[in-house]
């Protein structure tokens, strides 16, 4: 068990660590790149350009000085990491960190309520399905499952905004909050907030719960053919116990997994979705960046994004032993038993 987490603990540190040595090459290496980006600004600013004042401004901006041997390059890039400090943003002339920091709260706030939604509706209506196998309503629901999850989400965003914002004016279609209200722990505050991510979460939850709802219509079926389950009801059970105790918890637990992978997926997709919706969250940022040729801004982004995506499937990978008590670990491998 030890060797295993070891080797867990191992793999997710080499991903993090592999995903910031490329975002330093692409940085070093890209052409077109910060380097060019500051000379062809001092250029355009002041008719001339001096070497060293290069240099020391791409050092600013990126953590990299040109001028060094490429490996004192790397070191000090990977230390700045280490240190929080992601460079400079270009564009916005501020930290990068500063930037992603002020932005991670909405888009975990986003991405939180989407997933406890999609999640929430597909296990619900899962279960029903799998409870009414045969019928009218589960032949329904399969439908429309399917047919929303054919539906990118950005698709579903794209027609919301237009629909319900342009058109409309239901719902507003930029902004995390609205201009007139005071940020802090109030009323008003948090009602702004939710009706500024009520499209994002929509787009998400709308055509993300199908696939959820099926992977829960069939676990359920499966376990309501299992013969502790017919055990449980000959021992006289109440249903309300058989229903929650023994089906619902074990066609759950496969279901766990893809739940925490599904955050780093929500945080991928958030970079279309926060542009479509003028929702300034890291997607948004990490937008603007590639926009702007603001490199920093954007390996930093990058990077939040895919530490978020690495953290999600560690942590799946860690408790889904404890959650369901048919797996162990042993020798570095699951075995049921």
């Amino acid at each position: 068990m030890v060797n295993y987490y070891l080797a867990r603990t191992a793999q997710a540190l080499f991903t993090v660590f592999a995903v910031m040595t490329l975002a330093f090459g692409l940085i070093r290496l890209m052409p077109g790149g910060p380097m060019d980006f500051v000379r062809a600004q001092l250029q355009q600013e002041a008719g001339a350009v001096d070497q060293a004042q290069i240099n020391a401004m791409v050092e600013v901006y990126t953590n990299v000085h040109p001028e060094q041997p490429l490996l004192d390059q790397y070191v000090d890039y990977m230390s700045g990491i280490m240190r929080g400090d992601l460079g400079v943003s270009m564009w916005y002339d501020r930290p990068v960190s500063e930037i992603l920091a002020m932005a991670l709260p909405w888009t975990v706030f986003v991405m939180t309520i989407s997933l406890a939604f999609t999640f929430g509706i597909g296990i619900s209506l899962g279960a029903a399905m799998a409870y009414a196998e045969g019928s009218r309503f589960d032949s329904i629901s399969t439908l429309v499952s399917i047919f929303l999850n054919s539906i990118p989400y950005y698709v579903a965003a794209i027609v919301m905004v237009y629909f319900l914002g342009y058109e409309s004016g239901m719902f507003p279609i930029g902004g995390r909050i609205s201009s007139d209200v005071t940020p802090g722990l109030n009323i008003p505050f948090i009602a702004s907030a939710f009706y500024h991510a009520a499209l994002p979460i929509a787009s998400f939850v709308i055509t993300a719960f199908g696939i959820q709802a099926l992977a829960m219509r069939g676990n359920s079926i499966r376990v309501l053919g299992e013969d502790y389950l017919r055990v449980a009801q000959l021992r006289g059970l109440p249903p309300h116990d058989i229903a929650l105790r023994y089906i619902g918890r074990n066609a759950i637990l496969p279901m766990y997994t893809g739940f925490m992978i599904s955050i780093g997926f929500m945080f991928g997709g958030s970079v279309i979705l926060e542009e479509i919706f003028a929702y300034p969250g890291v997607g948004f940022y990490m937008f603007r960046g590639i926009e702007a040729r603001d490199y920093p801004l954007m390996m930093g982004a990058f990077i939040l994004i895919t530490v978020a995506v690495v953290i999600g499937v560690y942590v799946a990978d860690l408790t889904y032993g404890k959650l369901d008590p048919r797996a162990s670990t042993k020798g570095g491998d699951r075995e049921a038993f």
